[in-house]
């Protein structure tokens, strides 16, 4: 079976901000730029994320207001994926830590994102048969676990 790599699935449109960022500032800016998601900075370093769901959860439901600090909602330890990975195993990441958005490291930078939309995109690209060569695929992985 053709492997399906992270890096040709990823987007490459990144939206990264410095942890002292106000969440309003943040959603003005990922609706700027049509993202899900904020990569939170510490000194040009990603340590951690923030993402619509964030916004629905950990502001809107608390309450909050909109100049607290982004790290002060952001998820941490950021979990990554290698860019040289499989589909596969960002499928497998994503399911055992419950999480939608996954980030991307290459050489230690972050160089895109992989989100649960795109591999259900990439899985569905293909015909019939194709499809159901890699359904097939996905449960005989699942009945081994």
């Amino acid at each position: 079976m053709n492997s399906t790599f992270v890096n040709e699935v990823m987007s490459k449109d990144v939206l990264t901000l410095d942890k002292s960022t106000s969440l309003q500032e943040a959603a003005e800016n990922m609706k700027k730029l049509r993202v899900g998601c904020v990569i939170v900075t510490e000194e040009n370093n990603p340590i951690g994320i923030i993402t619509e769901r964030d916004f629905v959860t950990k502001i809107a439901a608390e309450g909050r207001p909109l100049f607290t600090e982004i790290k002060e909602v952001m998820s941490t330890p950021l979990i990554t994926v290698d860019a040289e990975d499989t589909i596969w195993e960002a499928s497998e990441l994503m399911k055992e830590k419950l999480i939608h958005k996954l980030p991307v490291k290459e050489d230690g930078n972050i160089t895109g994102i992989i989100t649960t939309s795109d591999i259900v995109r990439i899985s569905s690209v293909g015909s019939d048969s194709e499809m159901r060569r890699i359904c097939d695929q996905i449960l005989l992985r699942m009945e081994k676990e």
